[in-house]
């Protein structure tokens, strides 16, 4: 059986909807520290070495089992934001974000007995629509603390869908994790029937 090493209820909401049998252990990673590293990489590699050590942090307590490690990040005119650390910084994010084209990486790594068998990034492109300050203080007031979890301060299953004028690119990777080539992985892998 798959192990998500993931908290994100959108991760395993896909999951379950796709009918994949899966565990969850969450990893206990540095996020932060391993960003800081990275500084001046390309958002991709970032969301992948991100999701890789997701889940080679939770492969050495499975031993034998194929662990599942998604990561996902927003890029706005060059600069890559996590997720918000405050209602005052999910604001600041949302000022940024206003009127401008955001891409959102998302990357999924499976490994086994911590040797990486397969890695996948995808990027969505979405047009943010103009906002106003008295849309970012009604839409915090609403959706905080529940977007304090997501990258781009926004779950496009709800209300953050109008934050949007277009969006470009698998919706499944605007959730989070890029699910219809992790599916061709797990079937090629012998988690899911081919």
């Amino acid at each position: 059986m798959l192990v998500l090493a993931s908290k994100s209820a959108s991760r395993r909401s896909m999951l379950e909807a796709a009918a994949v049998p899966f565990q969850v252990r969450a990893a206990d990673v540095d996020e932060s520290a391993i960003r800081r590293e990275l500084i001046g990489v390309p958002p991709a590699e970032v969301a992948t070495v991100l999701a890789e050590a997701k889940a080679m942090a939770v492969s050495i307590a499975a031993p034998g089992r194929l662990v599942l490690g998604s990561d996902s990040l927003v890029e706005v005119c060059g600069r890559l934001f996590g997720k918000p650390k405050s209602r005052a910084d999910a604001a600041e994010h949302l000022r940024m974000f206003s009127g401008r084209e955001m891409r959102l990486w998302s990357a999924a790594v499976l490994v086994r007995d911590g040797h990486p068998l397969w890695r996948h990034v995808e990027c969505a492109k979405l047009t943010v629509r103009s906002l106003s300050d008295e849309f970012i203080a009604a839409y915090l007031d609403a959706e905080w603390p529940d977007v304090a979890g997501c990258v781009g301060v926004f779950r496009i299953e709800g209300r953050g869908v109008q934050l949007f004028e277009r969006i470009d690119g698998s919706h499944f990777t605007v959730l989070g994790m890029p699910l219809l080539p992790l599916l061709s992985a797990l079937r090629e892998h012998g988690e899911l029937v081919a």
